[in-house]
This record gives structure tokens, C-alpha cells and sequence, in this order.
């Protein structure tokens, strides 16, 4: 059995996320885990939510608040992570939300 991978889009979103808090950051690595073990499919609330129809949003809490991290599932088994931002507003801003779609359509992953 193949098992998923968890990876990010790049550089833009390595750097969004190393500007999340530290309990943050490990809440991302272990749903990423989760993810990986029993696939994006297997995990759901409170972990990852769908958005839309294509967009996936890993769910993170900590003490400083609240962020998440938009993804993708590609092709051959893999979850690309296109953005991640910290969370202000009780419903996920559209303005995060394009973000993460001009993000995809650029890497060909939409």
C-alpha cells in the first residue's frame, strides 16, 4: 500500500509557516502525519475540513489563536499545502482562500 505524502508548494509557504507559533507548527506536523498514515480521506473534523471543491484546510489551534493551512491532493497520492496564515475572523477570508487558488492554478495543481 501507497502511502500519502505531505508536502509544501515551496519556499512562500515554508516561510508562512515557520511564522506560525512553535505549537502551531507541531499541530501542522502531526496532522500532516495523520494524513500521510491514513490518507486525506480518513482524516476529518476536527483536523481538516473541505472548502470547496478542490481546497482543504488543515485546522490549527493554539494558545496564540487560531491559523490555517490550505491544501491540494494531487495527483499520485500527495497533499500539497499551498498557503498558510493566521486565522482572524470566525469564517476563512476569500482573500486567503484566492490566495491559495492562484497558488495552484500556478503550480498546475487546479
Amino acid at each position: 500500500m501507497t502511502r500519502w505524502i505531505v508536502e509544501t508548494l515551496g519556499k512562500e509557504v515554508n516561510e508562512e509557516i515557520e511564522k506560525l507559533p512553535a505549537d502551531m507548527r507541531a499541530r501542522l506536523s502531526r496532522v500532516a502525519h495523520l494524513i500521510e498514515e491514513f490518507g486525506p480521506f480518513n482524516v476529518g473534523m476536527p483536523h481538516i475540513r473541505s472548502l470547496s471543491d478542490k481546497l482543504w484546510e488543515i485546522r490549527l489551534t493554539g494558545r496564540d489563536g487560531i491559523a490555517r493551512g490550505i491544501y491540494i491532493i494531487a495527483t499520485g497520492k500527495r497533499v500539497v499545502v499551498v498557503h498558510a496564515f493566521i486565522k482572524k475572523t470566525q469564517k476563512t477570508p476569500k482573500k486567503e482562500i484566492d490566495i491559495a487558488k492562484k497558488r495552484a492554478k500556478e503550480a498546475g495543481l487546479i
